[in-house]
C-alpha cells in the first residue's frame, strides 16, 4: 500500500507543519498545518479534501458519503483529472475523468511552509504514452495548486486535464458565479450544443454542466450566505467548467448525501475540448489554480 506514514515522516515531515498519517482503508493523506491555513491531502489521487483559514469556514466541499477505498474516486476536494476529461472517446468502458485521481501517488517533497509535491508517472497506472505529472500544493492564505504535465516520449501528446474544484456554498440556489460572461460554453445537458453565456451573474437553477472555451478568466462565487467570496484565478487553462447536478441528478448520486447538491458548485480550471494540450516530446505544460476567500462588504 505504498509507504508507511511513519517513514514519510522521517524523511518530509516538517515539525509543527507538515506531517503524514494512515487512515482507514489503508490511504495516507499528508496533513498541513501552515501559519494562517490547515489542509489535507490524500496519496490516493494527489486528492486535496480539505482548506481552511484559520477561524474561517472551509473553502472546499466533501460529501459525507466519499467513497474511501482502493479504486474509487472521492467525491469532493479537488480531484485530478488527466489525461482526458468525462468519458473517453472511442473507449466507452474506460474510467471517467481519466487515469490518475484513483493512483497512488508518491511523495517528492515537502517545505517549511506547508507546501507539498506529489509525483506521478505513466509506469505507475501502466499507461502506454510516457508521462510525468508533478503536483505541487502550497498552503497559505490562498490554496495554490500547480499540475504540471511533462511528455518524457519521443512523440507528441494530446491530453486534457482539470483540477475539479469543488467549492463549498452556504447554498448553491443562492450564489452568484461571475467571470464567464459572453463566453461560448458547450452546454453537457443539451447535447453538447454551443451556446453563449449572458452578461449577467449566472445563477444555478437547476443541473448545470457546462465547459466554457476559450476563457482564460477568474470567476468569483458571491455567497451572501456565508458572507464570503471565493475567487478561483488559474494560469495554464483556456477551459472553465461550471457543474452542479441539480436536485433531481443530485439524489441519484450514491456518493452525494441528500440535499448535498446545495451545498457545493463546481468551477473548474480546465484543458478539455478546444483547450486540450499537444506537448512535443520533451515539452511541460503548467495547469494552475489558486484558489481563496474573502469577505463580503457588510
Amino acid at each position: 500500500m505504498g509507504v508507511p506514514p511513519e517513514v514519510l515522516n522521517e524523511r518530509f515531515g516538517v515539525p509543527g507543519v507538515v506531517r503524514f498519517e494512515a487512515v482507514p482503508a489503508g490511504f495516507v493523506r499528508g496533513v498541513v498545518t501552515a501559519e494562517v491555513a490547515d489542509a489535507q491531502i490524500y496519496l490516493h489521487g494527489a486528492h486535496v479534501t480539505h482548506y481552511r483559514r484559520r477561524h474561517e469556514l472551509p473553502v472546499l466541499f466533501l460529501s459525507r458519503r466519499a467513497r474511501f477505498e482502493p479504486g474509487a474516486s472521492l467525491r469532493g476536494g479537488v480531484p485530478v483529472i488527466f489525461p482526458w476529461f468525462g468519458p473517453r472517446v472511442g473507449h466507452p468502458s474506460a474510467a471517467q475523468h481519466g487515469i490518475v485521481r484513483t493512483a497512488a501517488w508518491t511523495v517528492e517533497s515537502t517545505e517549511h511552509d506547508g507546501t507539498i509535491v506529489l509525483r506521478l508517472d505513466a509506469a505507475a497506472v501502466a499507461w502506454r504514452q510516457p508521462f510525468a505529472l508533478r503536483y505541487r500544493v502550497a498552503v497559505g492564505a490562498a490554496l495554490d495548486l500547480a499540475l504540471e504535465i511533462e511528455n518524457t516520449s519521443r512523440e507528441p501528446f494530446t491530453f486534457e486535464a482539470a483540477l475539479h474544484s469543488y467549492l463549498a456554498v452556504s447554498d448553491v440556489r443562492r450564489v452568484t458565479l461571475t467571470g464567464l460572461a459572453g463566453a461560448t460554453y458547450a452546454d453537457k445537458t443539451a447535447d453538447m450544443a454551443r451556446r453563449t453565456e449572458s452578461h449577467g451573474p449566472l445563477r444555478i437553477t437547476g443541473e448545470t454542466d457546462r465547459i466554457y472555451v476559450d476563457t482564460s478568466a477568474t470567476c468569483v462565487v458571491e455567497d451572501p450566505g456565508w458572507r464570503r467570496r471565493l475567487v478561483v484565478a488559474k494560469d495554464g487553462s483556456r477551459t472553465t467548467v461550471v457543474w452542479n447536478p441539480g436536485s433531481e441528478k443530485g439524489g441519484r448520486i450514491a456518493d452525494l448525501g441528500e440535499d448535498e447538491w446545495t451545498r457545493m458548485l463546481c468551477v473548474e480550471p480546465a484543458n478539455a475540448l478546444d483547450g486540450a494540450v499537444t506537448l512535443s516530446a520533451g515539452a511541460r505544460h503548467t495547469l494552475r489554480t489558486v484558489i481563496r476567500s474573502e469577505p463580503l462588504a457588510a
